[in-house]
């Protein structure tokens, strides 16, 4: 029994030095819910409707994910929308993460850059699947470039928070 008095002193030393900070969520929040949750899945929808009227189109069977250039005609054409679609899944998941987090200092502006970063999305696999524009530039041909003012938006609103509860 001698030993728990040494282990609560320790512990209130501990409890001491820590510094609690609150979060509250605003009540603009929901709109960032919206722009993080459910704006891509339905932008994704509808970048997997593109693909999927490729498949049909350039007759890429399953389990394929791309298509195999000189064994499908039109690999490249199909390769173009898939591509469009990985891009728009391999950035999302940090996307909807700093939009959740960032929304939480600033939700309203979080928001409008979730509304840029799927919009700018679908413009990305619109210009990518254009096989009359060169495929190096093609993805931002058509006004892409809005989906990293989102990206960017999101990832600024994350740092602020970060930096806010540092220094709070």
């Amino acid at each position: 029994h001698s030993e728990i008095p040494i282990y609560s002193d320790l512990f209130r030393s501990i409890q001491s030095s820590i510094t609690m900070v609150s979060i509250t969520v605003p009540p603009e929040y929901g709109w960032v819910v919206l722009g993080a949750g459910i704006g891509p899945v339905i932008t994704s929808m509808v970048l997997g409707g593109y693909v999927m009227k490729a498949r049909k189109k350039y007759d890429v069977q399953y389990p394929n994910l791309y298509a195999v250039p000189k064994h499908h005609k039109n690999a490249d054409e199909f390769n173009r929308v898939q591509r469009g679609h990985q891009n728009f899944l391999e950035g999302n998941d940090s996307y909807a993460i700093m939009t959740l987090l960032g929304g939480l200092k600033h939700p309203l502006v979080c928001a409008g850059g979730s509304v840029c970063f799927c919009v700018g999305s679908i413009l990305y696999i619109k210009g990518y699947m254009d096989t009359n524009l060169d495929v190096k530039d093609a993805r931002y041909k058509k006004g892409a470039a809005i989906k990293w003012v989102g990206f960017f938006t999101s990832l600024i609103c994350t740092v602020k928070l970060g930096y806010s509860l540092i220094t709070a």
